[in-house]
């Protein structure tokens, strides 16, 4: 049912994208236009890497589901420094980072404990990602932001920069020890829900195609709706910061939200899990020390300084979610904590 309605929005939302920024409609009405049809593209290129991670074994399945997994976001993101919105980029990534904790989170400990009464998950994964959220997020994130005080506009994007290499070397560094070095050694949670054989939706050819429309669609739609913003936050009253934090990141990581949630309904916590905190880690890690690197090509810069709302909002839901997925289970109320968290933290940046 959900497929239908994603390829109905595909094919009405493409179309429709590039008639409206050809003949200019009214970037309200286009702004919502863009925002359903990258949903629906973001579906595709999930259940397009769904399929080749079928073909292609977990590990290369692992890598292309992060990576595609937040590929949408960094698109947007690299349209939105080319049009010089530093602060809605760094907004975004903020929102990404508590939309994936708390509101991801909150959501599938939520829907699924609402049908288990306690669902349980890797512990030794929990812990593992929880040492790396608290240096993603706290240390690589308030750092250059102390230090940027009294520094001046090229040193804060040099250490920036020496800090976005550092980042992206130890997720590399992440990856291969979770898919080569120690693969299997903590992973006795996750094979209980793999033991059935999985059948891919796709061949790997047709999954390899959809995957490059469904990008050059998401790209191409990204870099109209970012002209949008503008004309968007004057018409609602919405500030930058806020189209950032709650409308990007929503946007940006659809596809991942909904399939979170449809996992833990099914009881497959470990997925679950990965996909909120996994997230996490990439946007942290990876797509931020990337953008920073990247926008090194444009007139703007961006640092990888965060504002003190922004950085606070940040460390408190990682604090947060470390303390509710230390004991490796959760029931619907940690859920609605989170998910009230998100929405405390969401009123604050509405009103900001």
């Amino acid at each position: 049912m959900a497929n239908k309605i994603f390829l109905i929005l595909v094919l009405a939302g493409v179309p429709l994208s590039v008639a409206g920024s050809l003949m200019h409609w009214p970037s309200v009405i286009m702004f919502g236009v863009y925002c359903l049809t990258i949903i629906a593209l973001a579906s595709f290129m999930g259940r397009a890497t769904e399929s080749l991670a079928v073909v292609m074994g977990p590990r290369i399945g692992g890598l292309l589901n992060a990576t595609f997994g937040n590929a949408v976001e960094l698109i947007i993101s690299i349209f939105a420094l080319k049009a010089g919105l530093v602060g809605v980029v760094l907004a975004s990534l903020t929102g990404s980072v508590l939309g994936n904790l708390l509101l991801v989170a909150g959501l599938s400990f939520f829907v699924g404990g609402l049908k288990f009464k306690r669902q349980t998950f890797n512990v030794f994964d929990a812990r593992h990602n929880a040492g790396l959220l608290v240096f993603a997020v706290v240390v690589a994130f308030v750092i250059p932001e102390v230090f940027a005080q009294t520094m001046n506009e090229t040193k804060t994007i040099s250490l920036s920069v020496g800090i976005s290499i550092i980042l992206i070397l130890l997720y590399l560094a992440a990856l291969f020890f979770k898919l080569v070095t120690h693969r299997g050694v903590y992973q006795h949670g996750e094979n209980g829900s793999h033991h059935e054989e999985e059948t891919p939706e796709w061949s790997k050819g047709k999954a390899m195609l959809i995957l490059l429309l469904a990008t050059v669609a998401v790209a191409y739609v990204s870099e109209n709706l970012v002209h949008t913003f503008e004309v968007v936050a004057e018409s609602f009253g919405w500030t930058e910061l806020f189209i950032g934090v709650i409308i990007v990141a929503i946007v940006g990581n659809a596809a991942e939200h909904a399939s979170a949630i449809i996992f833990a309904y099914k009881n497959k916590m470990d997925i679950a899990v990965e996909i909120a905190v996994g997230s996490t880690l990439q946007i942290a890690m990876f797509v931020a020390p990337v953008l920073v690197l990247i926008s090194l090509m444009f007139p703007t810069a961006m640092p990888l300084v965060f504002s003190m709302p922004e950085l606070i909002a940040m460390v408190t839901s990682v604090f947060l979610m470390i303390v509710i997925s230390n004991d490796g289970e959760t029931n619907w109320f940690e859920g609605v904590t989170l998910l009230a968290a998100y929405l405390i933290m969401g009123i604050g940046f509405f009103l900001l």
